[in-house]
């Protein structure tokens, strides 16, 4: 009996390597580009997801300047800092940020209707 070794079965988590922080499927970033809905035919722009050594303001503001809008900052408990834009500015606010250099093209989700 000595020479058999006892396994105690164990828990097995099959999803502790996507849980992982430094894992593939987690590894990448999106930035998320999305539109509300707001009263009537109006509508919001937001986008979640830059990296935090962005300067959101500075980003804002040529965004505003681009597509003659209004927009702001918002600091959400769970999002961290979000960009709201006035009107419809999804396809606007992907090629921007592509072509400023702050995001690639491969990272950028578009959701909305």
């Amino acid at each position: 009996m000595s020479d058999l070794a006892v396994q105690i079965p164990t828990a097995f988590d099959p999803f502790a390597d996507a849980n992982a922080e430094d894992s593939g499927a987690g590894a990448k970033d999106y930035v998320h580009i999305r539109v509300q809905q707001r009263n009537g035919r109006k509508s919001l722009t937001t986008v979640q997801g830059l990296k935090k050594e962005f300067s959101y303001n500075k980003i804002l503001k040529d965004l505003k300047k681009e597509f003659c809008c209004n927009g702001t900052v918002v600091q959400d408990p769970e999002l961290g800092q979000v960009i709201q834009l006035q009107g419809d500015q999804r396809k606007n606010v992907s090629t921007f940020l592509v072509q400023a250099g702050i995001v690639r093209k491969e990272n950028i989700k578009i959701h909305g209707f």
